[in-house]
């Protein structure tokens, strides 16, 4: 009996799981290309307030984990230069949002293990299997063939998407290199914590500056269509809740089973986002996301192999 509360338990966590990272992923299409909402680093800084709130009642309140406070001004700065790069891509990710469909913005997602494995060996020199290299190369590959057949291919959409992409593989190496320390080790929800507040503080002047009418837009298509504010809320919530889940299902399975899912999380995005935007798409393109799907998987098998 406890065995299968145990599997309802997980099987409801991962549901949430893809729910909020796929419910945010097309909330942030529809808000940003569909509703007249052209604000990506408003957007994101939305995504972040959430985040420093919910975080905090979560820690302090909920007590979901321990509060991991900082001891140095030298792990502040390390966690604030990780809040900037986890800000850029958050904000790439959703430009690109404005100017590529859900599908191929999730094809070049799937990239991000090429870049990990770059930024891994520059920042440290130390070399994986030859073996785990080549399986990078379907994963360039089929981001390539996709980019060929894509219907509604834009250039500078392209590049902000693949920036966002690298920032991300960046953060996640430099995360791991900045607080390899015990001393300064924190869980991905402390982490968030602490970087979602200095996000905002970066997104604030940078709206400001580069979304200068974006109260104006904003209080007007929140008299203009009733559930404005509804849908930034949700999207807002939906934000935190995908860390949340993303770091509880961690918890709770194996880093392999958390890749299988991750993997087969964007092939559902990508159907999804099909079947509600309608987006054209090719037998060139599915093909070319079919083969960076499977270069990620065998990616992942190499170096389970040959750690």
């Amino acid at each position: 009996m406890s065995s299968k509360k145990q599997a309802i338990f997980i099987s409801s966590l991962v549901i949430l799981w893809y729910s909020s990272n796929i419910g945010v992923l097309l909330l942030n299409k529809f808000l940003l290309s569909n509703y007249g909402f052209r604000f990506p680093i408003f957007l994101t800084m939305c995504h972040m307030s959430a985040c420093a709130i919910l975080s905090y009642v979560s820690i302090v309140f909920l007590k979901i984990v321990p509060l991991q406070t900082l001891k140095s001004r030298s792990q502040f700065v390390k966690i604030a230069t990780l809040g900037i790069v986890f800000c850029g891509s958050v904000v790439g990710g959703n430009i690109s949002l404005r100017y590529l469909a859900v599908s191929f913005n999730q094809a070049v997602g799937a990239t991000t293990p090429f870049f990990t494995a770059l930024f891994a060996y520059l920042a440290t020199l130390k070399r994986e299997a030859w073996v785990t290299y080549a399986a990078l190369v379907p994963v360039v590959t089929g981001v390539v063939i996709a980019s060929g057949g894509e219907p509604s291919f834009h250039f500078f959409g392209f590049v902000v998407c693949i920036s966002a992409t690298a920032a991300r593989a960046f953060k996640s190496v430099l995360q791991g290199i900045l607080l390899s320390s015990d001393g300064e080790k924190l869980n991905s929800m402390n982490l968030l914590l602490y970087m979602s507040p200095i996000a905002i503080l970066v997104l604030l002047p940078a709206a400001l500056i580069m979304e200068p009418n974006v109260v104006e837009v904003t209080l007007s298509l929140g008299r203009e269509h009733k559930f404005m504010w509804l849908l930034l809320l949700v999207n807002s919530v939906m934000a935190y809740s995908a860390n949340l889940t993303n770091f509880l299902v961690t918890k709770h399975t194996s880093a392999l089973t958390l890749q299988v899912l991750g993997n087969a999380k964007g092939a559902v995005a990508v159907v999804i986002s099909i079947l509600l935007f309608k987006n054209p798409v090719t037998v060139i393109g599915i093909g070319g996301y079919m083969i960076t799907v499977m270069g990620v998987v065998a990616y992942g098998e190499a170096k389970r192999r040959f750690r």
